[in-house]
């Protein structure tokens, strides 16, 4: 029996999350479904569910740890994965995450478990992307908080969900036209959309031998991407704000994507000032910053549904010493070299905006208006520091 494969499968959008569970469950032999109901958290207790082609296995429950359904999980996710595993009857167990747990959180918590993580998979309907990633409501008022002290908002669950996944299971949505689809595009660029539907030609299977010669003939895309391997570490690192993979330049179908480089750092009370401005501009915005009155640290910007979070990051590798740079990850240094500056290293504006009917001259106007005027620059670092501190308090310094 090969070491068992596991695969997470999340998102917000629950209909097109269970179709791609039930086709990878369907598809591939030998394979169930594991999945944690965190509804009646309030309660309590977290209800469990194993299930495979043929219906539910086994149930039980988690009690609650430290009052947060999501710690339960956690607790209870590897052990019940080890026991499947050491069964030895099981090839794929897919991990079927409730709506509002990310998935980032839990590819942690099955690799450091000592167990194979194959593939992690976010479930889309395109027709219901801008809708979601506009939705500023908080979790708690949508039944969807994971504790009581959750206070994540639809808007940015759904894009950290979207944005980690490497795979996208795209449900075939009638209702979706061109612009959803292009908006889910330039959202995350770099992932692999694989129509739920969607089954691998006979041809593209004949010399893989992974895969069962009786199931060959109707292996689908998805279970392919299912078990391809997943990296969690460079999972992270892509989504870290210092050398995030943020999407290009783009403009098609009503949708654009700007992306805003500046080598001098913001004036933090303008910049304040016109936070709400920006932060609405777009319906998804991201990246790292740069304010004068602190100019040795990178501050991560991260705006959807109308919200804007901004925490920081550490230091800038320019404000440290040499003998600190052999700590850095190398992905850190080398994303550093592509925005290096002879005079104050890697210290720069990175902002990326992606919306339909984006303004892209106006939103490009406002910027600018907050970074240092030429004689404020000309002051130096000692002056910027002197400059009020407006993002204290959103920084809780």
């Amino acid at each position: 029996m090969p070491e068992l494969s596991v695969v997470i499968v999340g998102g917000l959008h629950a209909d097109a999350r269970r179709a791609a569970v039930d086709r990878l469950l369907a598809d591939v032999p030998d394979s169930v479904v594991l999945h944690h109901d965190l509804a009646s958290a309030a309660a309590g207790t977290v209800v469990r569910t194993i299930r495979d082609a043929a219906g539910v296995i086994s149930a039980g429950e988690a009690p609650l740890v430290n009052d947060c359904a999501c710690c339960a999980l956690r607790e209870d996710l590897v052990p019940e994965l080890r026991s499947i595993r050491d069964a030895g009857t099981t090839r794929m167990a897919i991990v079927e995450l409730w709506e509002s747990v990310e998935p980032k959180a839990m590819a942690e918590v099955v690799t450091a478990g000592g167990l194979t993580l194959t593939g992690v998979i976010t479930a889309v309907d395109p027709a219901l992307v801008l809708p979601y990633l506009g939705n500023g409501d908080d979790l708690a008022e949508r039944g969807l908080a994971a504790a009581a002290t959750d206070q994540r908002t639809v808007a940015d669950t759904f894009a950290r969900q979207l944005e980690y996944a490497p795979v996208l299971a795209v449900a075939d949505s009638p209702e979706a036209d061109d612009e959803d689809r292009e908006l889910l595009a330039q959202l995350h660029p770099t992932a692999r959309q694989v129509p739920i539907t969607h089954t691998v030609p006979t041809a593209a299977l004949a010399d893989d031998l992974t895969v069962p010669a009786p199931r060959r003939r109707s292996l689908s895309s998805l279970a392919q991407a299912a078990l391809a391997g997943f990296d969690v570490e460079s999972a992270a690192a892509a989504q870290h704000p210092a050398c995030a993979l943020l999407p290009a330049e783009a403009d098609a179908h009503g949708v654009s994507t700007l992306v805003w480089h500046r080598d001098r750092p913001f004036h933090p009370e303008r910049l304040y000032d016109a936070l709400e401005d920006i932060t609405c501009a777009a319906a998804r915005s991201r990246g790292r910053f740069w304010l004068a009155d602190k100019p040795d640290v990178l501050l991560h910007w991260d705006a959807a549904g109308g919200a804007l979070c901004v925490e920081s990051a550490g230091p800038w590798l320019a404000s440290l010493p040499d003998a600190a740079w052999d700590m850095v990850p190398p992905v850190r240094r080398a994303a550093a070299a592509l925005d290096w500056h002879p005079e104050h290293g890697d210290c720069c504006q990175h902002l990326v905006f992606t919306s339909p009917g984006l303004d892209r001259d106006g939103l490009c106007h406002l910027l600018e208006s907050c970074l240092l005027t030429d004689a404020e620059y000309a002051a130096g670092r000692a002056a910027w520091k002197r400059l009020p501190p407006a993002f204290d308090t959103l920084l809780e310094v």
